[in-house]
């Protein structure tokens, strides 16, 4: 039996240590390590899948404003949409086998259409829809079941469906409902921000467990005390919840970039979320996508530059994820699969990227289809500033110690690596290609890294990825 002082003694090294953990562990820290995650736009939009009374909608899904369709009309949407293919284990899945470590979906967009039950809000996909459930409620369980992080999106600043929400992009009411509520200057956003913000943001973090992020958009015009009140309500209901920076007014967690990756190292935590074709929604049309090639290198230029890629498709109105999607992701599950090693859980190495001078390859991906494609004025809906540049180059991350170099789109026998001469103060101890499908055959010298290169088979991802080891 121990000692009174033993005891005292042992509660306080218990007391230490548990504060010392808490000191140590930052909420963040799963999200940092994650990379790579899977956004999702599902709403009303999807049920016209890019068309409006018999031709291509303007806006895409955003088209309730710009074909300037009332409110009463858009909602007789819901009297068709009935997702009787969803299926969370499904959705789920593709996103974990393709490597993935978060789903981030849209609880409401734009539009002001809760796709979850909104006791608050009658205006959401259980009390207007033929479907009559909340598929939150699965896909939130079913994340949880396969260890896979979860985050609503929340349109903030624009809500069509709500009176009193104003705008000022690109000019005065540019991006509100004119036609149900003409007169911006009678709008309050403090009476929709306590009418429907609050209360629906609860509903989120109350009804379905833990929720890793919250993801909002569009702040406009919320203001400091509203974005402060607004992180006080998710910390007091979610203290682990992490918050993305679309919160306003700089209360946000992280960073958050738009169709646009960052020109050199972000020291700062950071996301670029990115779509796969040219929309966010399903867009029956959109039928040419980023190649699987394309958005690899996309997430290794963005885990070099020290954030993460929120890949973006948009399910159709019977709740499936398109076949062009899942066989984009399943090949990158498949490059993953072998070459992910440097991509968890790293961080930057001193330098991001190297340009590979001796090379044949350099290409340039379309992403358009001529056929159906209207000129584009809305620089909110179509926006993907994103390079479509295949070019032989090395991206590089470190991880324990080691440095991680990923050979893209190279297809010589042979890469030198000139980051990693001697001339640049390294001595290498091994190199293994992270696959594991050759011994690999290396040198070292003041020029760089020579390095003899496997060759790939027909539509194999052409990137191979090196852990190099120094003394």
């Amino acid at each position: 039996m121990l000692s009174k002082k033993k005891l005292y003694i042992l509660v306080f090294v218990c007391a230490f240590l548990t504060h010392s953990f808490a000191q140590t562990v930052d909420k963040m820290d799963w999200w940092k390590d994650a990379k790579f995650g899977m956004f999702m736009h599902w709403g009303l939009y999807s049920q016209t899948a890019g068309y409006w009374d018999g031709h291509i909608a303007k806006g895409n899904e955003h088209f309730m404003i710009h074909e300037k369709i009332s409110l009463a009309d858009y909602g007789k949407i819901a009297n068709d949409f009935n997702p009787i293919n969803f299926n969370a284990e499904k959705w789920v899945l593709t996103a974990k086998e393709a490597g993935m470590k978060y789903i981030v979906i849209t609880s409401k967009h734009h539009d002001g259409f809760a796709m979850f039950d909104s006791p608050s809000s009658d205006y959401n996909i259980v009390k207007r829809t033929p479907y009559s459930k909340d598929p939150m409620k699965e896909l939130v369980a079913t994340c949880h079941k396969h260890n896979m992080k979860f985050g609503f999106y929340y349109s903030l600043g624009r809500d069509w469906e709500d009176p009193d929400v104003p705008t000022d992009w690109p000019t005065k009411g540019g991006r509100s409902n004119l036609v149900d509520y003409p007169d911006e200057d009678i709008k309050v956003f403090h009476k929709y921000f306590e009418r429907k913000v609050k209360p629906q943001v609860e509903e989120l973090l109350t009804q379905y467990g833990k929720i890793d992020i919250m993801w909002f958009d569009t702040p406009h015009d919320i203001s400091v005390a509203e974005s402060q009140e607004l992180r006080d309500l998710i910390l007091k209901l979610q203290p682990d919840c992490i918050i993305n920076s679309r919160i306003g007014n700089e209360l946000g967690d992280y960073k958050v970039t738009e169709q646009e990756i960052v020109k050199g190292l972000e020291k700062k935590p950071w996301e670029a979320c990115i779509t796969m074709g040219k929309n966010w929604g399903y867009i029956e049309y959109d039928t040419i996508y980023k190649s699987s090639e394309l958005m690899t290198r996309q997430l290794l230029e963005i885990v070099s530059k020290g954030g993460n890629l929120l890949l973006n498709n948009g399910p159709t109105a019977k709740g499936e994820i398109t076949d062009l999607a899942k066989e984009r992701l399943a090949k990158i599950g498949i490059w993953m699969n072998k070459n992910s090693e440097g991509i968890y859980g790293s961080s930057p190495w001193k330098i991001q990227s190297e340009l590979l001078s001796k090379a044949k390859k350099v290409d340039v991906v379309q992403i358009k289809d001529d056929k159906n494609t209207l000129k584009n004025t809305l620089k909110d809906t179509e926006n993907d500033a994103t390079s479509k540049e295949i070019i032989p180059e090395v991206q590089f991350t470190l991880k324990n110690n080691n440095i991680y170099a990923y050979v893209c789109s190279y297809h010589e026998k042979q890469v030198l690596i000139k980051s990693l001469s001697t001339e640049n103060g390294l001595k290498i101890k091994s190199v293994i290609q992270l696959d594991h499908s050759q011994k690999t055959k290396w040198k070292q010298t003041k020029e760089g890294l020579e390095i003899e290169m496997p060759s790939y088979v027909e539509n194999e991802i052409p990137i191979s990825g090196f852990r190099i080891e120094l003394y």
